[in-house]
């Protein structure tokens, strides 16, 4: 891979000026690897992508996947977690080292557990099989959305607290002097919980408006995200002072540690 750095607002698989990897290609045709070794399962999410409209590319092992993301940078990686060589789960932690190209885990099993440990892992979403067509084409629209360039804030240049800081227009994020990488959808996440600093924010507004209407039930989404978010921005995140829990209800993110919760 090349080590050049080159800015990013709006160009495809180029770096951030951290040397990330990052989302999708809005001016051509996505292109999505699928990564699963079960033949019958790959014919059918192939053809149905290739109708809709996107580019395939196709990885029976957890290797093999590495090496072609990093020649082909695709816009989306369809990954299974039973795979032989290298599990998806040790594809994903790998991939995330570097890069934020969106991911979707697929897996036979129903367990919530390999979905919350997918999603902490930085999944950006995950389909039990077996999944109808029209389930896999709007999860793949839902996070091709969300990977999206994010459009420039230009009345709120920035958002200040005393732990961490938010450069609307440049989409960075500095926490206590370093900057912290998030992907698109931590990143939308936070920007809208700043943007309504101080409000509470319900469940059901931020999963509209984040991952939109078809997670409408997917609490678990926000809690695992809230929690990675957390870890990166919280001085202690066992214990958090700005990324506060209305238990119930929903979400806020406090500008200040002082800042009393809602009657």
């Amino acid at each position: 891979m090349s080590t050049n750095t080159i800015p990013v607002i709006n160009l495809l698989h180029q770096r951030n000026s951290d040397g990330w990897i990052l989302g999708a290609n809005n001016m051509n045709t996505p292109k999505v690897l699928i990564v699963d070794d079960d033949a019958s399962i790959v014919k059918f999410i192939q053809a149905n992508l290739k109708a809709d409209g996107y580019e395939t590319l196709v990885a029976a092992d957890g290797e093999t996947a590495i090496q072609m993301i990093e020649k082909e940078l695709p816009d989306l990686v369809l990954l299974d977690i039973m795979m032989p060589r290298i599990y998806g789960f040790e594809v994903l932690r790998r991939l995330r080292e570097w890069s934020t190209i969106p991911v979707i885990m697929l897996s036979a099993r129903g367990d919530e557990r390999d979905k919350v440990r997918s999603l902490d892992l930085g999944a950006d979403d995950y389909l039990t099989k077996p999944f109808g067509v029209q389930e896999l084409l709007a999860r793949v629209r839902a996070v091709l959305r969300r990977a999206k360039p994010i459009e420039v804030i230009s009345t709120i240049p920035s958002f200040t607290c005393e732990h961490f800081q938010i450069d609307f227009k440049n989409r960075k994020v500095t926490a206590r002097g370093r900057e912290v990488k998030l992907t698109p959808t931590e990143y939308n996440l936070l920007k809208e919980m700043a943007l309504n600093a101080d409000k509470l924010l319900t469940h059901q507004m931020l999963l509209n408006k984040i991952w939109g209407p078809e997670y409408s039930e997917e609490k678990e989404y926000l809690h695992v995200f809230i929690g990675r978010l957390r870890k990166e921005l919280e001085p202690d995140p066992e214990n958090p002072r700005y990324l506060i829990t209305v238990p119930g209800v929903g979400y806020k993110l406090r500008s200040s540690p002082e800042t009393k919760p809602e009657p």
